[in-house]
């Protein structure tokens, strides 16, 4: 099979854990032990989170005033070769010697028009009180919104259009490589009037570019790989149901929090209805029971409702 795993950020960082390399190698380790043992035998594409990467990053960037911050596709693409050096090395040490690998820094185009872009949501970089970053915001352009009792810079995150490096990703799977890429939804990018690509100023939906990357790859499964062991309705509620099998047009019904599993029920339910493949979301750790079928919520066209464990 071809498999394309979205590991969540609790592959790279656990709740409440300082964000050192040292925490983040032991975090992707447990991540490609169990990838290690889906590979006989299958193509595997991985992709990433990188949320508290470019956090860290641009705090980093913050401290240091004698230049500009660094802008966010350059972040992203500094996170994604990281990342991707440590995922190549711990599932390397896990494989036979002869197994090929690369990542790929991933340019993601988007859409000018998205509506995103008219109401930025996505919260990235340092906290700050609401007289700083009232006057950052004024400096700076920024659009910024309330974080507890404090204020953070938001951006657009709009829909994936188009992954660039989607030909050399397939050409590298021919070869039996594993491919590490779209890390973070991908750096996003966009045409400009004068017809050239640049980056901007956005986060691409990691699950959402996962499943447009799986769908364009054809691949016959996606894995959302998160911190829990299936999707739930009543989350942390005594009445809490994991959810076994669903259709996409079932499990929207059920209304996901969008900060939440909502990206990951609507990757799942998009990448079925385009290829009639199986997306699963469950735990990072299930993933061996995933790719056989017993473990996680499996969303499909391929029967009708919903059942629960």
């Amino acid at each position: 099979m071809r498999i394309v795993v979205a590991l969540g950020g609790n592959a790279l960082l656990r709740r409440g854990e300082p964000m050192t390399a040292d925490n983040q190698r032991a975090n992707i380790r447990i991540a490609t032990e169990q990838i290690a043992k889906i590979h006989p035998g299958n193509e595997l594409v991985i992709a990433h989170g990188n949320g508290p990467q470019v956090g860290l990053l641009s705090l980093q960037a913050a401290a240091y005033t004698q230049v500009s911050p660094y802008p966010l596709d350059v972040l992203g693409a500094e996170t994604e070769g990281m990342i991707g050096y440590i995922i190549e090395q711990e599932l390397g040490n896990l494989l036979d010697f002869e197994v090929p690998f690369a990542t790929l820094l991933t340019q993601v185009e988007v859409d000018a028009k998205d509506p995103a872009f008219k109401n930025p949501t996505k919260p990235i970089g340092p906290v700050y009180s609401k007289a700083e970053a009232e006057k950052l915001a004024a400096e700076k352009g920024w659009a910024i919104a309330p974080d507890g009792d404090k204020y953070r810079r938001v951006v657009a995150s709009p829909r994936p259009k188009r992954i660039f490096e989607i030909r050399p990703i397939k050409w590298l799977l021919e070869k039996s490589s594993i491919v590490i890429c779209a890390g973070g939804g991908g750096i996003p990018t966009m045409y400009g009037e004068d017809g050239k690509l640049r980056g901007i100023e956005a986060v691409i939906d990691k699950d959402l570019c996962s499943s447009l990357l799986a769908s364009q790859l054809e691949a016959d499964l996606l894995v959302i790989a998160t911190d829990v062991n299936a999707a739930f309705i009543d989350y942390g509620k005594p009445t809490q149901k994991a959810i076994a099998q669903a259709h996409p047009d079932e499990i929207e019904k059920l209304g996901f929090a969008a900060g939440s599993m909502g990206p990951k029920v609507q990757a799942a339910c998009e990448f079925a209805r385009r290829t009639g493949k199986t997306a699963v979301i469950g735990s990072l750790s299930d993933i061996e029971a995933i790719v056989q079928g017993h473990a996680g919520t499996h969303i499909s066209t391929a029967k009708p409702g919903i059942t629960y464990l």
